[in-house]
């Protein structure tokens, strides 16, 4: 159980003293202290890249520290890997899961431990256990479907049911949210609680800082590689917490540095677009210089309006205008044409090529820009186009380097500069902070700031609340598929967590200013 402070407190249950590591002569962590406790939820925060993934990597055994001591129980323990990782109970959900899409979940459950009777592997014992870690879990799911063919929250349970099952003592979970639905979310919680109030430790790494206020009890911090410092519970503060993490004050977070929209002509026109599945009659204007914010529970329709905009799926009825004229958009290069693009919510499936350079990731949309009439590509302007990239977006990286190989945060900047060197007169951006730390954040919003000052039309998909109040200048909440409200001045409704909520919940109905109904 979680110390109160009433009585002293447990021993600590691991300690990790001085550890340094350096790849290719770069020192990426520099004498790291960390303790963890049973019982207790410890949120990692840092920026990407300030060495967070390298220090649970070296917990889990994948890597070695060039230095340091890691203590389980108060021992030392020497020759500190996998091995010893696992015999002492630590297991690592990292944001990409690691399971056998085409094994069932028993099969993933028992992976490298299955139970053998005279050598062959003993099915029925292995289902008697999987269905006891599962049941304590509150699963439905068959304990033999193919776990390729169960939702991501669900494959996610698997993780925590082989964890739970190998007897995990502490638990490292990376990102664990992003991929899940609200209520998703909240039965993750409910069962990370359940695991510390069972005096599992968890180490729990977020860039959401909502996240951490509802569950740690304990927030360490690190930069550039360097431990910063802690805070409990009751100290805990977003300003400390970011400066800590920044390194500077981002009280200007959100800040516009531009000009209000003035709301003249409109330059996209969206009339009774559906989709006959799960969009229905949707209409709205969208104007120059102006950041529109769409917000809406997981599963409202917000990503499935914009990829119909932008020609990634089809639509079946209603039309879009560009200036005044209908224009027919079938297919993402309609869109590209109408001076259209979007960014898509999964930039790692859907948006970038992981195994290609940052120079062929920013240039493959305008490669036939540079060719010549005899096919010959001028690479000469390519460089140069990447070059200002780098410079202008602030990209943490050479052009040579792998995408894959980037933070979140380096990564979304790649595949902005793409999609602006298509110079877009609309920018749609669907969940573009996604996985991506405080600072990023920060440059990202700059970017979108400047977007708009230079005139061009942005979108804005966020399931962050803060993120849609702080930046944009209008909102518009989905409900079930449909646009159910505008918020910002023109509509009277001023734009807060609560009038969103209020209206994504499907509690109220709203007329929009120009005068549609939609609801």
């Amino acid at each position: 159980m979680l110390n109160t402070g009433s009585e002293s407190p447990p021993p600590a249950l691991l300690e990790m003293r001085a550890i340094s590591k350096s790849f290719n002569g770069v020192r990426v962590l520099h004498d790291i202290d960390l303790s963890i406790f049973p019982g207790q939820i410890h949120a990692l925060m840092g920026e990407n890249g300030a060495g967070k993934s390298t220090l649970m990597k070296i917990l889990s055994g994948a890597y070695i520290a060039d230095s340091g001591t890691v203590r389980i129980d108060g021992c030392d323990i020497r020759h500190y890997g996998l091995n010893e990782a696992k015999r002492h109970g630590i297991s690592v959900i990292y944001q990409e899961l690691s399971l056998c899409a085409n094994m069932s979940v028993v099969e993933n459950i028992y992976l490298g431990r299955e139970i053998r009777r005279c050598g062959v592997i003993n099915h029925k014992a292995m289902t008697e256990g999987a269905q006891g870690v599962l049941k304590r879990l509150g699963v439905t799911f068959d304990p033999h479907a193919l776990v390729g063919t169960l939702s991501i929250a669900d494959q996610q349970l698997v993780e925590i049911a082989r964890a739970i099952h190998a007897d995990a003592r502490i638990l490292v979970m990376d990102e664990p949210t992003t991929p899940l639905s609200s209520k998703e979310t909240e039965s993750l919680f409910t069962l990370i609680r359940q695991l510390r109030d069972d005096g599992v430790a968890i180490i729990y790494i977020s860039h959401r800082m909502a996240e951490i206020y509802a569950l740690s009890d304990f927030v360490s911090v690190l930069r550039d590689g360097h431990y910063v410092g802690s805070l409990d519970r009751g100290t805990l503060s977003a300003d400390t917490l970011v400066r800590m993490m920044v390194g500077r004050d981002v009280s200007g977070f959100y800040a516009h540095e531009r000009a209000s929209c003035t709301y003249e002509q409109p330059i996209l026109r969206v009339r009774n677009l559906t989709d006959g599945f799960k969009i229905k009659d949707c209409s709205f204007d969208l104007y120059a210089g102006e950041i529109l914010g769409i917000a809406g529970l997981v599963g409202s329709g917000r990503t499935e309006l914009a990829r119909l905009i932008a020609g990634v799926d089809a639509y079946a009825s209603g039309h879009i205008e560009l200036d005044g004229e209908v224009v027919a958009i079938r297919s993402p290069r309609d869109a590209s044409n109408a001076g259209i693009a979007y960014l898509t919510e999964d930039r790692k499936a859907l948006g970038l090529f992981l195994d290609m350079s940052v120079h062929d990731n920013i240039n493959v949309c305008v490669l036939g820009s540079d060719a010549s009439l005899t096919g010959v590509v001028d690479r000469s302007a390519g460089n140069a186009r990447v070059k200002q990239a780098i410079e202008a977006l602030n990209i943490k990286a050479s052009p040579d380097i792998n995408v894959g190989a980037l933070s979140g945060g380096n990564q979304q900047k790649v595949l902005l500069a793409r999609l602006l060197e298509m110079k877009p007169r609309v920018l749609f951006l669907d969940e573009p902070t996604s996985g991506v730390d405080i600072g990023a954040k920060t440059e990202i919003y700059k970017i979108i700031n400047a977007l708009a000052a230079s005139g061009v039309c942005v979108v804005m998909i966020s399931s962050e609340l803060p993120e849609i109040v702080g930046i944009a200048d209008r909102v518009l909440v989905m409900c079930e598929g449909k646009l159910v409200a505008e918020l910002g001045d023109r509509s009277g409704l001023d734009i807060t967590p609560e009038t969103i909520i209020a209206f994504a919940t499907g509690s109220d109905s709203l007329t929009l200013a120009n005068g549609d109904l939609v609801q």
